[in-house]
């Protein structure tokens, strides 16, 4: 008897939950049978204008260098750099291997994040702007936003104090910052996992570095 009530009550609260969800699907229904023809071509026009603004703000910053990790060749063309985009990673770096394993994370993220443009520059060729940034441990990279340093990350010690650091990583250090979009549509995600990015980083740069120190 006892087993049956709680049966019984079961079904009540089952039904009264379908029901629910019923006429919840059934106002989402009537929702959409009221949107006539003008309002769909309305939401389409939206839509239509959403995606021509972002495919312009793409080109802008292709044209402005965006997508790539380059090189500021001399450190008066920093200034043009950093008002030219609205968000700007800049690595400072010399010719050593703490600095070489920041390189292959930046280029990762350069392609990955085109809404930001991402840049190095020699620190011990660029004395001016290293005082005025008080740039002293390299590799530094200064987290750049309308045209003013917002934060740097200083070495590797915000990413583990070591160089087995993922790009992963580095990117949520830089999205904390809000200098790189973390998710959305200015932003190109890759299928890579931690390790096989960190595994390739280190391989690749290894390969290359037999003068790094």
């Amino acid at each position: 008897m006892e087993n049956s009530k709680i049966q019984e009550i079961l079904e009540k609260q089952v039904l009264t939950v379908v029901k629910a969800v019923e006429d919840k699907i059934d106002d989402e229904i009537q929702a959409l049978d009221r949107l006539d023809l003008d309002d769909l071509e309305a939401l389409r026009e939206r839509r239509l204008q959403q995606m021509k603004k972002m495919a312009e703000k793409r080109n802008r910053w292709i044209s402005l260098g965006h997508g790539e990790y380059s090189e500021i060749p001399v450190e008066k063309d920093f200034f043009s750099v950093v008002k030219a985009s609205d968000r700007v990673v800049c690595h400072f770096y010399r010719e050593n291997w703490p600095c070489k394993v920041m390189d292959k994370h930046l280029s990762i993220l350069a392609k990955q994040h085109i809404e930001t443009r991402f840049v190095k520059i020699n620190a011990e060729k660029s004395p001016f702007l290293a005082e005025k940034l008080k740039i002293v441990v390299l590799p530094t990279l200064a987290l750049i936003k309308n045209a003013k340093v917002d934060d740097y990350v200083v070495g590797f010690d915000e990413l583990g104090g070591t160089d087995e650091f993922s790009t992963e990583e580095l990117e949520d250090r830089l999205a904390k910052c809000q200098v790189i979009f973390h998710e959305g549509e200015s932003s190109i995600n890759t299928s890579k996992s931690s390790a096989q990015t960190r595994r390739s980083v280190r391989q690749s740069t290894r390969s290359d570095s037999s003068d790094s120190e």
